[in-house]
């Protein structure tokens, strides 16, 4: 089994009590790796590590700053093979994603490397012509980074880069469920010249996020994740005025009009939700359809969704693999059980996944409930798997009405080929991320985040650097007369 090692002040290292945990296969059921359990001392000793190194890496000009985040774009895209690998067999993704992925992050490297040599400030004409006043942006220090199960390495491209560019040092802290290609990109890190403390990583339950969040040294902390545990960081991160970027969970809503390209809404539908067996927040999980195409969408998307090829994600035919952990499936049957009682209609699916190429692998049945109500359960609770809710609509004010009616606001998606229809809807949408024709794309400049439950903050784009940045004003009075000491100078 691969032996994974956290990175602490530049040392690959084993948990300090020597305590491991397995990473689980699900698609064998299988141990397939050792992690790290890390302990307390362990947190503050990642920590220290990164306050240690902050002077010096804030200090470091821009342009080193950059060519050291693309050296590490190279190395992730040598090892892009392996590391994709890694991650199928650790989450379940199927290789036919987690391989673009790697490609994803080396993007992100390189575009806020970019910026590392930009952060400009402003200069700011006041009222006083002998006030000279600037602007400039500075790091916040230390930040703690925490990524989720289902992308580990994605989700930390669209913190790392940024936090590094502006001149931070980062705790990374990944899921117990999916660590080990986290800690193999610290390896990397330190392989391409990265000064020791710069980066670290320590694995672990949510203890060991918790003591992380808590921290007196950590100075921003960027989260995936949950609600629950997304609201546990906000409210530590609140007991010493930290800032915080939160990117929670969704319940999208994924809007077909009648006039709109059907064929090609059920192909986007269809990878909205069933894409990563549904385990992404942006998940299209609420499909929206007008009266006059509802029957063709409802029966499209159920055809399809029948035809997904499930099997060992490893292989690159394999459309769509199993559910990433033991916790996870049994919820997903849980709810689809729930709901079918409740006496929701199923077009499609309806359970578990079994036959001789699935092995004892976590497979769910990719699922389409029909003719749901909108105010239930099922369409208001996000369920992080591949089950969709189709609800019927009948003019445009009822489709918004019905996507706004959650709590919360991550993405939703318009299908329509009026021009005039995809801004009034998108602007009257409750949601940080909008797409019109398309769904589940993604770019490094764009940036990405919700509203509402969803979260606050932004990450990806130029944006995401102001979130890892503070602005400090500089007022230079450049007279020569004396002044009244006691006067207010404006």
């Amino acid at each position: 089994m691969i032996e994974a090692r956290m990175l602490i002040g530049g040392d690959r290292v084993r948990a300090s009590d020597g305590g491991t945990f397995d990473a689980i296969d699900p698609f064998t059921a299988a141990p397939w790796a050792t992690v790290p359990a890390a302990t307390g001392s362990d947190v503050d000793a990642a920590v220290a590590a990164a306050a240690e190194a902050f002077p010096a890496w804030s200090a470091t000009p821009g342009v080193r700053r950059a060519e050291l985040m693309h050296a590490l774009a190279d190395a992730v895209l040598a090892d892009a093979d392996r590391l994709a690998l890694w991650e199928t067999t650790d989450n379940g993704k199927v290789i036919r994603e987690t391989r673009p992925q790697m490609a994803f992050v080396a993007r992100n490297l390189r575009y806020f490397a970019g910026y590392a040599d930009k952060l400009h400030g402003r200069t700011i004409p006041l009222d006083n012509p002998a006030v000279f006043d600037y602007t400039v942006r500075r790091p916040y220090g230390v930040c703690a980074l925490i990524t989720a199960w289902n992308s580990p390495l994605s989700l930390l491209a669209n913190k790392l880069p940024p936090a590094l560019a502006a001149g931070n040092t980062v705790v990374v802290k990944p899921s117990e469920h999916a660590s080990v290609t986290t800690t193999e990109l610290a390896r990397l890190a330190t392989d391409v010249g990265f000064p020791p403390g710069v980066i670290n990583v320590v694995t672990g339950d949510g203890a060991v996020g918790d003591r992380l969040t808590r921290h007196p040294g950590v100075a921003r902390i960027s989260f995936t994740g949950g609600g629950p545990a997304g609201r546990r960081v906000a409210a530590n991160a609140a007991e010493r005025l930290v800032p915080v970027t939160l990117e929670l969970g969704g319940k999208s809503p994924n809007i077909v009009f009648a006039d709109a390209d059907v064929d090609r809404a059920i192909v986007g539908a269809v990878a909205g939700i069933f894409g990563a067996a549904g385990q992404t927040c942006v998940a299209g999980s609420r499909l929206l359809v007008e009266r006059g195409v509802y029957d063709r969408v409802v029966a499209g998307v159920s055809d399809r969704a029948r035809a997904i090829r499930l099997g060992d994600p490893r292989l690159p035919e394999t459309e769509m693999g199993p559910v990433a952990n033991r916790p996870q499936y049994d919820r997903i049957l849980a709810v689809i059980d729930t709901a079918r009682d409740a006496g929701s209609v199923v077009a499609a699916g309806g359970g578990a996944a079994e036959g001789a190429s699935l092995g004892t692998g976590l497979f769910v049945e990719p699922t389409v409930f029909a003719d749901v109500d909108p105010g239930g359960a099922l369409a208001r609770e996000e369920v992080f798997g591949p089950v969709l809710s189709v609800i019927p609509f009948d003019d445009e004010d009822e489709a918004v009405r019905i996507a706004n009616a959650s709590e919360y606001g991550l993405a939703a998606g318009v299908w329509t080929r009026d021009l005039g229809r995809s801004h009034r809807v998108t602007n009257a949408l409750e949601a940080g991320v909008v797409w019109v024709n398309t769904y589940r794309s993604t770019a490094a400049q764009a940036p990405f985040g919700g509203t509402k439950q969803s979260g606050y903050g932004r990450e990806r784009g130029e944006d995401a650097l102001t979130e890892y940045t503070y602005v400090k004003n500089v007022m230079v009075d450049i007279s020569t007369e004396a002044r009244d000491p006691f006067a207010i100078r404006t």
